[in-house]
């Protein structure tokens, strides 16, 4: 295991951090939890790291993308399902980037199938704008802004959820349930990861390039300056209010 410490305003324990694919790390929400003297440590999975088998030890736990599905019979799967329901039922928050938000909701009695589309790319979103969108989402509830994407399957709203986000094409793009928020969307993207990404998985974004929810490499590379600024504000919003509920 990795451990980042930046000398937190108080004791507390780390926030865990699950990679599942060497190339999406946690990027953005990393530096966010540096900025704000909260240590994480990261949990490599896709290096071989046992998913511990307690929640306990740490403040949260977020979970990050990955190309496999939840539906796939890997081992680790059923381990990180369990583990997210220790975390709720203790209610040590937990958030879920794509394929980490596919696993809190699949670990909550929700289902992960095909989306109707892939979304790669830069993509419009649509904010709610209800009291827990607003508490969630601040100046950006009820609002259209544009995220990051890259996905082929979606996740539904286990009970007790409320969706946040959707898109024209992906309807339910965030939940939240109590202190736990799940994403579809890549909030945490930096430009280096998109151009890892966009060269990484050129041949995927090939196979789909005539949909209109599919970005091509070179346009995911040239609107990053466009509209990186305002989703990591959007980032800072949601981890904001999920860092409030952090075990102190």
């Amino acid at each position: 295991m990795t451990f980042h410490f930046f000398d937190p305003p108080c004791a507390m324990k780390p926030v865990a951090i699950f990679r599942h694919t060497p190339s999406e790390g946690p990027g953005y929400f990393a530096i966010f939890l540096e900025e704000h003297g909260i240590p994480w440590r990261l949990i490599a999975v896709d290096a071989g790291e046992a998913v511990p088998e307690s929640p306990e030890d740490y403040a949260g736990l977020c979970f990050m993308g990955g190309p496999m599905s939840v539906n796939d019979p890997l081992p680790w799967i059923d381990a990180t399902c369990q583990l997210i329901r220790q975390a709720d039922a203790a209610n040590i928050p937990l958030i879920g980037h794509c394929l980490g938000g596919q696993l809190i909701s699949k670990a909550l009695g929700g289902q992960i199938t095909r989306n109707p589309v892939k979304e790669i790319g830069w993509g419009t979103v649509y904010a709610e704008s209800d009291p827990l969108a607003q508490h969630w989402l601040g100046a950006f509830a009820g609002r259209v802004g544009t995220v990051f994407h890259w996905h082929g399957e979606t996740f539904s709203l286990p009970e007790g959820a409320s969706r946040l986000v959707s898109s024209p094409h992906c309807a339910n793009q965030m939940f939240a349930r109590g202190p736990h928020l799940a994403m579809q969307c890549h909030v945490e993207m930096t430009p280096e990861m998109i151009t890892t990404w966009s060269t990484q998985w050129a041949d995927e974004v090939a196979t789909v390039a005539d949909q209109s929810s599919v970005q091509s490499p070179e346009a995911m590379q040239e609107q990053t300056p466009q509209h990186l600024g305002a989703m990591r504000q959007l980032a800072s919003q949601l981890y904001s209010v999920w860092i409030q509920g952090l075990a102190r």
